[in-house]
């Protein structure tokens, strides 16, 4: 990567007279099977960028030992009482924000695990805060003021050198938090500074530096991947069911008496009935499901087994 170094910039300077850095990461170069795009029909540009588009699961399968490496780090934090944090700038900040704010509805995870800071606040989840990715002293004050030792904090940048971005991983693991930086580009310098490095190497971009496409596309593979695989290993996924959902509709209040008739094979009115009486708790009628004991025993065996459905049917059934 290469990138000209600059002078902390004055965002209250005129647009000639600010700071210009040039960089080199692979997002930024031209794209060889996009170059007439513009003279394309409609129908030839969607198929450019759907090719290039297949290439992003493979890029992410080259990284799932990262990953992996990621989630343990992740369950040791959050089974140690800490927490899991995102940092990121545009595109990369909004793709963390939308994966945090999925969690708790899906896992019922408690919404303090997952963290989400965008580069310019909450207002940049709408608009473009552009000069805000450049404050690194921003990003490291960030960290300073919410990361805590023990936590693990995930950097997103698609170009792997977002200032505000890397001013909050450094300022993560002076206070000792464990740091990680996915981005596309497998050559960014950053790497030699984080306990991770996930470069995914999605290549040039159909459109020349537009990194919500196919950087965007893998980091939100890989965000899916990685906080789903968190959840697994926390017992929050039971065979390949959901059984720590938040029930906030009918659609979803439905959907959890079908896990329970997938995961027992019990009718519908028993399902519905063993849901009651556990007051609507999925783990425990389940576990009295399958086990066949009261529901109390299961409560008690929930409790005993970190609330892990297997461990609770291991000591029910020993």
């Amino acid at each position: 990567m290469t990138a000209e170094a600059v002078e902390p910039h004055d965002v209250t300077a005129p647009v000639a007279a600010r700071p210009v850095i040039r960089v080199g990461a692979p997002t930024e170069r031209r794209n060889p099977h996009s170059a007439d795009l513009d003279l394309m029909s409609t129908r030839d540009v969607l198929a450019v960028i759907n090719d290039a588009d297949r290439r992003v699961p493979g890029a992410v399968a080259d990284v799932l030992d990262e990953i992996a490496a990621t989630v343990d780090l992740a369950v040791t934090a959050l089974r140690g009482g800490h927490r899991v944090h995102y940092f990121g700038a545009g595109t990369s900040g909004r793709l963390g924000v939308i994966d945090a704010a999925e969690l708790a509805p899906t896992f019922n995870s408690p919404r303090h695990w997952f963290c989400a800071h965008i580069a310019g606040g909450p207002d940049a989840m709408w608009r473009a805060v552009e000069d805000a990715e450049d404050d690194d002293r921003g990003g490291a004050a960030e960290a300073a003021d919410c990361v805590r030792a023990g936590d693990l904090v995930v950097g997103l940048a698609a170009s792997g050198r977002t200032p505000y971005v890397l001013g909050a991983l450094a300022a993560s693991r002076a206070k000792g938090a464990s740091a990680v930086l996915l981005c596309a580009n497998p050559e960014a310098e950053a790497a030699r500074s984080v306990d991770v490095f996930i470069g995914v190497d999605t290549g040039p971009e159909v459109v020349t530096g537009s990194t919500r496409m196919k950087a965007g596309t893998a980091q939100k593979l890989v965000l899916n991947t990685f906080s789903t695989a968190v959840m697994v290993r926390l017992g929050r996924v039971y065979s390949n069911l959901m059984i720590d959902m938040v029930a906030t509709n009918a659609k979803l209040r439905g959907r959890m008496i079908s896990i329970l008739m997938e995961a027992t094979g019990c009718s519908e009115e028993v399902c519905r009935r063993a849901l009651a009486e556990a007051d609507g708790d999925m783990k425990t009628a389940l576990v009295s499901l399958v086990s066949g004991a009261e529901m109390s025993a299961a409560r008690a065996a929930l409790a005993r087994s970190a609330d892990q459905v297997r461990g609770a049917l291991a000591l029910l059934a020993s």
